[in-house]
Parts: structure tokens; sequence; C-alpha cells
């Protein structure tokens, strides 16, 4: 188990059955879907590690949030800046498990968050999809939705959420 703000998460480390041979569960592909936020960054760490123990290999994706371009919420962002963000933020990405026997793919995506990583994980057969969340609660979260809700309610794979600690 590995400690993360007085919470555990389980990390299955026997691939095989000890007595049978058989196969238990295995992740040879790992969705980690990031925003480039502190949250995102604490997920990274699960991911990589869950990779080391399966070897597995992570695919980084980045989406480009179209979802409010052009309706005044984002009047002096452009979709040219957020895949500039994009790329930066799946090169930093890569570079920290850069190093580490895991192969890493990079994807930037336009759209729904939401629908992009669902798409994604189906298209690329992922096995399971690691992700922060940011926590939030009331207003905001009616208001903003929880990418992470919806990937956990449809997303065929399992789904690891790590969840900022409150200090961060």
């Amino acid at each position: 188990m590995i400690p993360y703000d007085r919470s555990y998460c389980l990390i299955i480390t026997r691939t095989v059955n000890q007595y049978s041979g058989e196969r238990l569960a295995v992740y040879d592909e790992i969705l980690f879907p990031t925003d480039g936020s502190d949250g995102a960054d604490v997920a990274l760490d699960h991911a990589i590690e869950l990779a080391e123990t399966h070897d597995a290999g992570i695919h980084v994706l980045f989406v480009v949030d179209t979802t409010y371009l052009g309706s005044g919420a984002a009047e002096s962002t452009t979709v040219e800046s957020l895949w500039d963000r994009g790329e930066d933020v799946v090169e930093e990405t890569a570079d920290r498990v850069a190093g580490r026997d895991i192969e890493v793919t990079t994807e930037i995506r336009d759209g729904d968050p939401y629908n992009a990583i669902i798409d994604y994980a189906d298209t690329e057969r992922i096995d399971m999809i690691v992700m922060g969340t940011h926590g939030r609660r009331g207003l905001d979260r009616y208001l903003l939705g929880s990418v992470a809700e919806k990937v956990v309610r449809t997303a065929e794979a399992p789904v690891l959420t790590v969840r900022m600690s409150s200090d961060d």
C-alpha cells in the first residue's frame, strides 16, 4: 500500500496465481490523462508505480478543452495557446517518466475532456486509467462538473482516482 494523505491505495503486486500459474489482473496499458495540475502530478506517481509493477506502458493524454471557447468564458485564450500548453504538459510528464523502464506514449486531443478520455481509452485498448481529481464540492462541482466522476461512471477500464491533499 502507498500512503497518501491519511488514506491508502492498494497496489496489486502479484500478477500470476502462485498455485495455478494463471495470469491475474494485469495492466499492460495505463492511461494517464493530465491537465498539468498539481492533482495530476500526484496521480502520476501512482501511474508510475502501477506501470513498474505490471511492466506496463503509460499513455499520457492532454485534452485541449474546446467546450467553452467562443462562449466568452475564455476570450483571451486561443486554441493554439492551449495546444502549446498541452505540448509542454505531455513533454514534462514524459520527462518525469524517462529513465525508468516504462514505454511512454503521448497524445494531445481536443474537445470535451471526458469524451476524449473515454474515446482514447476505448480506441487504444487501455487496461487502467489513473487520474487526479480536484475534490471540488458544492457549486464549483455543479458548474464545472467532474471529468473524473464521469470517467469513473462510464469507462470500461478500471479507474484509479487520486485526490490532492487538502493542504495542496
